[in-house]
């Protein structure tokens, strides 16, 4: 999946390209901090890029009941433009709504709407529910293809809690709600470094490096 020539440093593998089947700019540069944080003797200079072509395709519909589902589809949907690729399927995961906005979570507002429309939905549906209520937790898949042919599907989570208001300014999604107790922070109150440590994507992609 990573490919390069020998590096001559170290005894590691030289630049590798990671091709990500997504127009998520958001997305993309937390793979890319997170491949840069893994350069750590066994990979160097990991560099993860959108998929070139990925805008000639129509649109993948990621309408299936599962991230996994999500995530293999739209990699052997995409597989056709490159031999090898990754793609992902995220979300989270509200076990007092039923599970939701789980893969609507992008949509769960409306396919036009922005992140404040979509805090403020899962604000309303939470409105006056008990802390033991407001347990949730972001999962992540990610899935990886050669020659239009599955490889691994790779799967982890992080899990939180919905505060009733927005807390932090940084990260993008829901992250300003979702708050870790362990750490009395919210993802959007989290240092990239700090996210990329306990984040579902990062924890997903060190399992995905570590499989290759």
């Amino acid at each position: 999946m990573i490919n390069g020539h020998c590096c001559r440093q170290n005894s590691v593998r030289a630049p590798g390209k990671l091709y990500f089947a997504s127009s998520n700019w958001e997305k993309l540069n937390e793979y890319r901090a997170l491949a840069t944080a893994a350069s750590d003797g066994t990979y160097s200079c990991i560099e993860v890029e959108l998929l070139p072509g990925f805008d000639c395709l129509r649109v993948f519909k990621e309408n299936a009941p599962t991230f996994a589902e999500n995530a293999l589809g739209k990699a052997l949907y995409y597989s056709q433009l490159t031999k090898e690729l990754f793609a992902d399927d995220s979300g989270l995961v509200v076990p007092a709504l039923g599970g939701a906005p789980g893969v609507q979570s992008a949509r769960y507002a409306g396919a036009q709407a922005n992140n404040a429309e979509r805090i403020a939905k899962l604000l309303g549906e939470l409105e006056g529910k008990p802390a033991s209520e407001r347990a949730a937790y972001f999962a992540c898949t990610i899935a990886v293809v050669n020659n239009g042919r599955p490889l691994a599907i790779i799967s982890n989570r992080s899990d939180g809690e919905i505060l009733e208001s927005p807390r932090g300014i940084g990260g993008f999604g829901y992250d300003p709600i979702f708050f870790v107790p362990a750490l009395g922070k919210t993802f959007a109150e989290l240092s990239r470094e700090e996210k990329n440590l306990y984040s579902h994507r990062g924890k997903a992609f060190r399992r995905f490096l570590a499989f290759f």
